[in-house]
């Protein structure tokens, strides 16, 4: 039988120490739940099989569209960023979010710069 738990996400986010770092916290079939914290910007970057969601759950997130107006998301706001499309999130001051992604999903697409995340380091503490 399979257990059944609650996950909470603002429990999950004080684990969270680093900026721009996702922790999956949960795995729906083939997507990951993930929590963050951004503050400054991370990368302009696509995901070229992946669509991507933020969620923010608290401050408030522009995400720099390629060739679109931008996207501004506040609490209880979604975006999906659709796969292809080179994107860049932005946060000027502390901004709490969900990422879900499919589990292949890299953290910087395309882009791989210093500071990128392995999947492998995002679920890490899960095992």
């Amino acid at each position: 039988m399979t257990r059944l738990s609650t996950t909470d996400i603002a429990g999950e986010l004080e684990h969270v120490v680093k900026h721009w770092t996702p922790r999956v916290v949960g795995q729906v079939n083939d997507q990951y739940i993930k929590v963050a914290k951004l503050l400054g910007e991370l990368v302009w970057h696509a995901h070229d099989d992946e669509d991507e969601m933020f969620l923010v759950i608290s401050g408030h997130l522009r995400i720099e569209i390629e060739g679109q107006d931008d996207v501004e998301l506040g609490p209880g706001q979604f975006h999906v960023v659709p796969r292809g499309v080179r994107h860049n999130p932005v946060a000027k001051e502390e901004v709490h979010i969900v990422l879900i992604e499919t589990v292949t999903t890299s953290h910087t697409g395309n882009t791989t710069v210093q500071g990128t995340v392995a999947i492998e380091d995002q679920v890490s503490h899960l095992g």
